[in-house]
């Protein structure tokens, strides 16, 4: 079987509480689930993972290099800020898909440019908590034709 990280960053354990109207009204966990489901079913299993923290985040992608077949990740606000975020996707050297719930590209001027993007296979952003499952099923579909 596959193994997959589901990587999320800052604020993302407020989901179902913190602005409904931009995340949706799923929690984080609700989320997870669902993803559990459609991995088993396409061959993979999931380690799902939360921080608020940068450094975490840089560890957990580190780990993957030797735990992981690929990585689903939501870094939050971090897409926009964070260099370090980035140089750790690829000295992961594992493939990386970025998620987003909302559409960040309707956003704030801001939220237009992420710093990770160009170091992931694919980006996916402003379908909801089906974000998740989009990027999912595509890193699996990469991984299965590499």
């Amino acid at each position: 079987m596959l193994r997959v990280f589901v990587l999320h960053g800052p604020n993302l354990n407020l989901l179902g509480q913190r602005e409904p109207e931009v995340y949706g009204s799923d929690t984080l966990d609700s989320i997870g689930a669902a993803l559990d489901a459609l991995a088993a079913s396409l061959g993979a299993t999931l380690s799902h993972r939360q921080s608020n923290h940068e450094g975490q985040l840089i560890d957990w992608l580190h780990e993957a290099r030797a735990g992981a077949d690929g990585v689903v990740l939501n870094p939050g606000g971090l897409t926009h800020t964070s260099v370090a975020l980035r140089d750790a996707i690829t000295a992961c050297e594992r493939p990386v898909v970025e998620v987003h719930i909302s559409n960040v590209y309707a956003r704030e001027t801001f939220r237009k440019t992420s710093l990770v993007a160009p170091v992931c296979i694919g980006s996916v952003s402003g379908f909801g908590k089906v974000s998740y499952a989009l990027g999912l099923r595509g890193l699996i579909d990469y991984l299965n034709r590499s």
